[in-house]
């Protein structure tokens, strides 16, 4: 399977974030995020887990009640129902999220 960027659709999320989808299997989906600062991912668990990579600008992560600063070439893990949320600290920011199993509640 190949996933041309050019004929991935982009959706704007309630918060602003703009969301590619770039690819999925059942047991695994990779989702691309652009964020302008001031943007919040607000504090949130899911039974997926997850793992955002950095790969432009900044984020303030936050996960079970710990903050941590991520740039560039950072990454966090969130195991399964663990709370963990984000503010984007700058404009332009570019991270990539990796969920197991896929995120069905963004197919639809």
């Amino acid at each position: 399977m190949f996933i041309l960027d050019r004929e991935t659709e982009a959706v704007t999320l309630e918060n602003g974030v703009t969301r590619k989808i770039k690819g999925y299997l059942d047991d695994l989906m990779v989702c691309e995020l652009h964020w302008n600062k001031g943007q919040v991912g607000d504090v949130h668990a899911h039974l997926h887990r997850q793992c955002g990579y950095i790969i432009r600008g900044s984020f303030e992560a936050q996960m079970e009640g710990k903050k941590q600063v991520l740039r560039a070439g950072d990454c966090f893990y969130a195991e399964k129902d663990v709370p963990h949320g984000l503010v984007c600290l700058e404009d332009d920011s570019l991270m990539l999220d990796i969920f197991t199993p896929k995120r069905d509640d963004f197919l639809k």
